[in-house]
């Protein structure tokens, strides 16, 4: 497995992975119709596209040449997207992606991460350093829904300069 920049041919592969997380990982911890309603925010291939192309940092882990778990970082060190294929999942995948975009994100001066994390994804966070800030509780389709604020202080390195 080695991690890669994105490209648009992962688009469609990516849409598909992030609907099954949600219908198959999002249903370990929400009800059917909050799976229903998250996966409704799925983005097409040409949406997912469009935003991986706004400047963000975007990374795809891949198997051989099939996509398997995908990750950003947009500017201001919000990580919109960390998703891993179910049958990836829980195999050192996400952290894989993680450890690269927190290295990306020190290396451009960065001094704090965030990201809004599910039930699931929440105990990634926490295990990586993250703090929760908050329970975001919202609606999607008349549906109620909940998610987690976290984020992570990016000080200086011991003994590291940061520019």
């Amino acid at each position: 497995m080695r991690v890669r920049p994105y490209n648009p041919a992962d688009a469609a592969p990516l849409a598909g992975l992030y609907l099954r997380s949600v219908e198959r990982i999002g249903a370990r911890s929400y009800a059917p119709p909050q799976v229903e309603a998250w996966a409704s925010l799925a983005p097409t291939p040409e949406r997912l596209d469009a935003l991986m192309a706004d400047g963000r940092t975007r990374l795809v882990a891949a198997d051989k040449d099939r996509p398997v778990a995908f990750a950003d970082l947009e500017q201001d060190g919000h990580i919109h997207f960390l998703y891993c294929d179910p049958d990836t999942a829980g195999t050192g995948v996400a952290s894989r992606l993680y450890d690269e975009l927190e290295r990306t994100a020190r290396a451009g001066g960065l001094r704090r991460l965030y990201a809004e994390a599910s039930e699931a994804a929440r105990q990634f966070f926490l295990k990586k350093g993250f703090v929760l800030t908050a329970r975001r509780d919202f609606e999607v389709g008349g549906v109620p829904l909940h998610n987690y604020a976290v984020e992570k202080a990016l000080p200086d390195e011991p003994g590291g300069l940061r520019p």
